[in-house]
């Protein structure tokens, strides 16, 4: 069964980017002596899902980082061609996250990164989720993109681990409870 997997950075207050999008406040923070545990993360899911507003922060990043196959959820782009420098990494969908789901998994998938605020926030209410990995960052943003937004009702979280490193950033893992 294929199975949706989180691994995020956030502000200490909660968001993902500021309300532009904006993502460098992160970028600047990444200290690359210290082992955050993305590269072992990469290389245990067969694909990535993300939206629109995540990819269009990363898009331009060179060299492209994800190892993986990339497919954007976006109505807006479905119609779309994928630039041609991403051509064979990323495709485009207007498909539902059950539909991209059950798409990926007919493909071999079994699991699946799942990346950007909305798209997690929609997989988490369908149950598409099993387990998150969550980082938080130093920075007080005061306002920008949530992580998590309005829930129809609770989501319970099992703490499996919480970590710190030197920089100051602090990672948890939870499991989504049954």
């Amino acid at each position: 069964m294929i199975k949706g997997h989180v691994f995020i950075a956030t502000s200490l207050d909660g968001f993902i980017a500021r309300d532009d999008g904006e993502i460098e406040w992160l970028l600047e923070r990444d200290d690359p002596s210290e082992n955050h545990g993305m590269d072992d993360f990469i290389e245990k899911v067969d694909a990535v899902i993300m939206g629109r507003g995540t990819f269009e922060a990363v898009r331009d990043v060179r060299p492209w980082f994800y190892r993986r196959p990339v497919l954007v959820l976006s109505a807006t782009l479905a119609d779309q061609p994928v630039p041609d420098e991403l051509e064979g990494r990323v495709r485009f969908s207007g498909k539902s996250p059950e539909q991209a789901m059950t798409m990926l998994e007919a493909e071999g998938c079994r699991h699946v990164y799942v990346d950007g605020g909305l798209v997690i926030q929609s997989f988490l209410q369908l149950g598409l989720i099993d387990d998150m990995t969550i980082t938080r960052v130093p920075i007080l943003l005061g306002s920008g993109r949530s992580l998590f937004g309005p829930t129809a009702s609770d989501i319970c979280l099992i703490h499996e681990e919480t970590r710190s490193f030197p920089s100051g950033l602090v990672q948890s893992r939870y499991r989504l409870a049954a």
